[in-house]
């Protein structure tokens, strides 16, 4: 009941090793700056009690080591002689499968996958849907499996619990044969945190997942909101890529595209240019210089006007989304908010809903200020809305997913 998960991408990768039986991780690390002068690994041991045994002093334990990393079969050499130097001792804690992140699986993959030649085949060629992340997971994909050859690897994508939307939900409105021809519609993305939130949302509130109308807000540095119908997903933010959307730390989300028509006219930027800008140099940087939602909180108190105004463009979003996926799901019974933002930043779950009131939403003010970790209500007992707070565990969502299919 072990399984290694694996998330790669061009020059690091981060793993952990989880115990299904109990749903812990017994090791987790990072091998970054691959094909760098100096690559760096780092692994972290977790030490747990067994049952009826006192907690351990010693919670974790970490180690790091410095040296160039020619390559991702260099990284794994590095993570296996982690385990067998650190533990825990992979001969006593033998892996039955390993899973992969993989962000982009187009139309093509709409479960979990047991990785053969042709599948590699097929993440190859989505690669011209995702540049970014495909080439990245696919070197990790071909390390892991000449480094564990006798098991079974399994790819979970992002986009793969998005293939239940509807196709008016993920068919843009462009020359229906162009769009064929180079594939292009709504893919969305962080399809496993939000698989894994809305089942957890139910099982919190002791629901049937089938009979429950969900919005998940997955708010990181990157951002995506999914309307979930039953357990499946029937609309989302993201899009072809995932660019779209929410004003997320670096991206712009939602823009007019004739503002790139303009720009490259105007100020004589090329494609890469706007690439750049959309993705490395908008959002909220863009709008206030910072990108940490503290660092904006900080300047906002300052009275920093550019801060507010980022504030209130990110709000404008959240509450924009909100709105039509109540409209698409004919009313919502839970609200989630996940990731680093959802999870900590009371402030923004506060000003998200602050007009849903029409809606049913009603707000406990004392719940969204405390400081609790786990699964937790913020909306008063009498709220017609449920909304809370769940934590994501996208690693434990690829090994279970990774689990089902390897079996």
């Amino acid at each position: 009941m072990i399984v290694l998960v694996v998330n790669s991408g061009s020059s690091s990768f981060k793993y952990q090793l989880l115990d299904m039986a109990h749903e812990r991780v017994l090791a987790s690390g990072l091998v970054e700056r691959i094909g760098e002068d100096t690559g760096v690994a780092t692994h972290t041991v977790r030490f747990h009690a067994e049952p009826g045994e006192p907690a351990p002093t010693v919670l974790d334990s970490t180690h790091q080591i410095e040296r160039p990393i020619p390559d991702h079969t260099a990284g794994f050499a590095l993570m296996l002689d982690a385990f067998a130097e650190h533990g825990p001792s992979l001969d006593d804690n033998p892996p039955v499968a390993v899973g992969h992140r993989v962000v982009h699986g187009g139309a093509r993959f709409f479960e979990a996958t047991v990785i053969t030649d042709l599948v590699e085949i097929n993440i190859d060629e989505l690669s011209v849907l995702a540049p970014l992340h495909n080439p990245g997971a696919l070197q990790g994909i071909r390390a892991a499996r000449r480094a564990f050859a006798d098991i079974p690897h399994v790819a979970v994508f992002d986009t793969a619990f998005h293939q239940t939307l509807p196709a008016a939900a993920y068919t843009y409105a462009i020359d229906r044969e162009l769009a064929e021809r180079h594939r292009i519609r709504r893919y969305g993305f962080h399809g496993t945190s939000h698989s894994y939130v809305s089942a957890k949302a139910a099982e919190f509130l002791g629901r049937d997942l089938a009979e429950l109308k969900q919005i998940v807000f997955h708010l990181g540095n990157g951002a995506s909101v999914t309307a979930i119908d039953g357990g499946r997903s029937v609309e989302t933010s993201m899009g072809l890529t995932p660019l779209e959307g929410l004003v997320m730390g670096t991206r712009s989300g939602d823009l007019d595209p004739a503002v790139l028509l303009h720009l490259a006219r105007r100020a004589s930027m090329s494609i890469d240019d706007l690439d750049r800008l959309l993705n490395k140099n908008s959002g909220i940087l863009g709008l206030a210089g910072v990108t940490d939602m503290r660092d904006l909180a900080r300047r906002r108190g300052a009275g920093d006007e550019a801060a507010q105004l980022a504030f209130d463009v990110y709000i404008h979003r959240l509450r924009a989304y909100a709105g039509a996926y109540i409209a698409q799901l004919g009313g919502v019974d839970v609200i989630s908010f996940t990731a680093g933002v959802g999870e900590n930043d009371a402030a923004i779950r506060a000003a998200a809903l602050e007009t849903l009131g029409f809606a049913g939403v009603e707000l406990d003010p004392e719940r969204n200020d405390a400081r609790e970790r786990g699964a937790r209500r913020i909306s008063t007992d009498d709220s017609r809305v449920a909304v809370l707070v769940v934590p994501t565990n996208e690693e434990l969502e690829i090994a279970r997913q990774t689990l089902a299919s390897a079996k």
